[in-house]
C-alpha cells in the first residue's frame, strides 16, 4: 500500500454544538480510490467539510502531504491540492460550459495551463466539448455532474473528494459517471469517494469505510463488503 496522502485521525466535529462526527480516523494513499460508505445524514458530508476547510472539527487532526490541515481556511487547503467536487454540483447555472471550467483553473499555478489542460477535459469528456457554449442551467442532471468533475479536474488538485456522485440520477446515467470515476482511478488519481450505494463502489474501492451515526462501524475491501451479510442487510439494506 503506497504511503498516506490524506490522514484522518481520532476526528470530532459537529453543527452548533451538535455531535455529528465521533472519532474517525482513516488513510487515503496516493493512487488509492477509498470510499466512505453509509446512509444519507450520518455525517459523510460533513467530513468531506472538514477536509476542505469548509467546517472546522472540534478534536482530532487532518494532515494531507504530511501538513496539518485541519482549521486551516478552504482557500489554504484547496492550494495545497485537496478538490471537492459537492453534492449538488454547485455550478454557476448562467455561465457557459467553457467559463464554468474556466472557473475551476482559478489558482495562479493552474490558470497558465488552462488551455492545454481544458482540451484534456474535453477527451475525457467528449459530452463538455459538445455544450462549450451552452449555459449550465440547460445541462441535463448527468451533464452537469461531468461538469462538476471536469471543473474539479481543472483545479489541479492531487486529491479529488466526490461526495454522492450518484445523487438523483437515472441508472444508465450513474454508469457513465462511474465509468469516467473507474478511468480516473485507472490513470492514477487519488480518490475519496462518498456513496450511500454499495453496489456502485463494492468492485471500484481500494478499501470501503462504513460510516453510521458519525463513527466508522466497518473497514475492509469489496470483497469481505460482499461477503458480509450482516453488514449488508443492517445497514445498507441487503
Amino acid at each position: 500500500m503506497a504511503e498516506a496522502l490524506l490522514s484522518v485521525q481520532n476526528l470530532y466535529a459537529g453543527y452548533e454544538g451538535q455531535s455529528v462526527l465521533r472519532d474517525v480516523s482513516f488513510d487515503v494513499p496516493e493512487g488509492g480510490l477509498i470510499s466512505m460508505l453509509g446512509p444519507n445524514g450520518h455525517g459523510k458530508t460533513t467530513l468531506l467539510r472538514c477536509i476542505a476547510g469548509l467546517l472546522r472539527p472540534s478534536g482530532g487532526h487532518i494532515e494531507f502531504a504530511g501538513k496539518r490541515i485541519d482549521g486551516a481556511e478552504a482557500e489554504t487547503v484547496v492550494g495545497l491540492g485537496v478538490v471537492l467536487i459537492p453534492q449538488g454540483d454547485m455550478l454557476f447555472p448562467d455561465m457557459s460550459v467553457y467559463d464554468n471550467l474556466r472557473m475551476g483553473a482559478y489558482l495562479p499555478r493552474v490558470r497558465k495551463t488552462f488551455d492545454q489542460d481544458v482540451e484534456r477535459i474535453y477527451e475525457i469528456l467528449p459530452r463538455l466539448k459538445e455544450r462549450t457554449t451552452q449555459l449550465a442551467r440547460t445541462l441535463s442532471g448527468g451533464e452537469r455532474r461531468m461538469l462538476a468533475i471536469g471543473r474539479g479536474l481543472l483545479a489541479g488538485g492531487r486529491i479529488l473528494m466526490i461526495d454522492e456522485p450518484s445523487l438523483g440520477l437515472a441508472p444508465i446515467v450513474i454508469d457513465q459517471i462511474y465509468e469516467i470515476i473507474t478511468d480516473l482511478k485507472a490513470s492514477g488519481r487519488t480518490i475519496l469517494l462518498v456513496e450511500e450505494n454499495a453496489s456502485r463502489i463494492i468492485d471500484l474501492a481500494d478499501r470501503i469505510h462504513l460510516l453510521d451515526t458519525g463513527q466508522i462501524v466497518w473497514a475492509g475491501d469489496g470483497e469481505e463488503l460482499h461477503s458480509n451479510q450482516q453488514i449488508l442487510e443492517t445497514y445498507l439494506g441487503g
